[in-house]
């Protein structure tokens, strides 16, 4: 558990378990703890690196926008600042969205990829779930105060005092237009995406994140060797909110991350 200073911000990991490395990347006012449930399956089989992303958890703010790109970059800074080489990459919501950054900008650190509850464009969230994201207002993150968000950035953050501030923020970069799916197409790192069935990403979404990806043009054949490096993962009974809290995640994601690729 150490800080790590990569562009100009003291980024905060926790290190636990052995083997090949694992980097967890969580949501959307989260930190490291939002893994907690699942944390000791994966730690039995990998290495695993927590990071709390900028302005998040333990990762104190600096004076920049956040942006998925830069977030990526930073990520990327701290593998380097590790010496590791082909990392395998697990982002989950807007943790999703850096993972899925980091793979466009920075393949060269990446054996495997996994996308959690996220989209490759905006859209690809329901229209009620792009209507509640955060308004980019202090004002408004002030109001959200006692909520478990909250009370977990005032037990970790170095400076409590910024919660508005990451509230604005994030509302900012939520309600940013993107659509990266000509770079996802272009991708050739290995990617399993996973959903719950009751998630906030249209099913629709799903489908067309993983065609993009090289899934569900054709059939496997009677001895899978036509089967896509890409990987599609619907788990049944969850929701955005409880995926990452679910044996069913790690379950599905450790036999990805070790089997061979064809």
């Amino acid at each position: 558990m150490s800080y790590a200073e990569v562009n100009g911000l003291r980024l905060w990991y926790e290190e636990h378990g052995d083997g090949r490395p694992l980097v967890l990347l969580h949501g959307g006012f989260g930190a490291v703890e939002q893994f907690a449930a699942i944390l000791p399956a994966l730690a039995q089989r990998r290495r695993v690196i927590s990071v709390d992303l900028p302005g998040h958890g333990r990762t104190a703010d600096v004076d920049r926008p956040l942006r998925y790109e830069s977030m990526a970059d930073d990520v990327a800074g701290l593998i380097v600042h590790l010496g590791l080489a082909e990392v395998d990459v697990l982002g989950f919501s807007l943790g999703g969205g850096v993972a899925l950054r980091l793979a466009i900008q920075h393949r060269e650190l990446l054996r495997r990829l996994v996308v959690v509850s996220a989209p490759c464009r905006r859209q690809g969230w329901f229209p009620e779930v792009l209507a509640g994201m955060p308004e980019p207002d202090e004002a408004a993150g002030e109001r959200m105060r006692g909520t478990p968000p909250h009370q977990l950035y005032q037990e970790v953050a170095p400076r409590p005092q910024y919660w508005p501030r990451l509230w604005a923020k994030t509302g900012e970069l939520l309600r940013r237009e993107y659509d990266w799916s000509p770079e996802v197409a272009a991708l050739t790192t290995p990617t399993l995406l996973a959903f719950a069935d009751a998630d906030s990403i249209r099913p629709g979404h799903m489908v067309e994140f993983f065609g993009l990806l090289g899934g569900g043009h054709r059939d496997a054949g009677w001895d899978g060797t036509d089967r896509p490096a890409a990987r599609l993962a619907v788990l049944p009974g969850l929701t955005h909110y409880d995926i990452v809290e679910s044996p069913a995640l790690p379950a599905a994601v450790l036999p990805f991350l070790t089997h061979t690729l064809p």
